[in-house]
């Protein structure tokens, strides 16, 4: 099995789609046989789905998570247990262990934090009649 975890400084980062590295650890029966560290390369929402697809993982830990995200990695059969915070290396050896705490309904709340009452998202008042520029 192959875990990837959201990772910074030794800890699992909060937000999937900044992460900037991935710490891989592959588990053979019950056991951590080896991890590494793998960069991103800024990669975006979207693309970290498809990098862990590439990498193999099987499992996903992280803190928050959008529902894009979420889907993307369903899609590519990546079982995700996020709401984890704390010491990576401690959190795959709980999830190995069967007994990592994660939040299966965790959503990533970054992206509407800031929307007043009554504002719809890609609503700027620029309908059918708007005119740049003029006739």
């Amino acid at each position: 099995m192959r875990i990837a975890v959201t990772y910074e400084n030794g800890e699992v980062f909060q937000h999937f789609g900044h992460t900037e590295q991935f710490k891989i650890y592959d588990v053979e029966e019950g056991k951590i046989v080896s991890s590494e560290v793998i960069d991103t390369n800024g990669s975006g929402h979207g693309a970290l789905a498809g990098l862990l697809d590439g990498l193999k993982a099987d499992v996903l830990i992280c803190g928050g998570i959008g529902g894009g995200a979420r889907m993307a990695l369903a899609e590519a059969g990546i079982k995700l247990y996020g709401g984890v915070a704390g010491d990576a290396d401690a959190a795959v050896e709980a999830f190995v262990a069967g007994e990592l705490a994660f939040n299966p309904d965790v959503q990533c709340n970054h992206h509407d934090h800031n929307h007043g009452e009554g504002h719809v998202c890609g609503d700027h008042g620029c309908g059918g009649s708007h005119h740049c520029g003029g006739h």
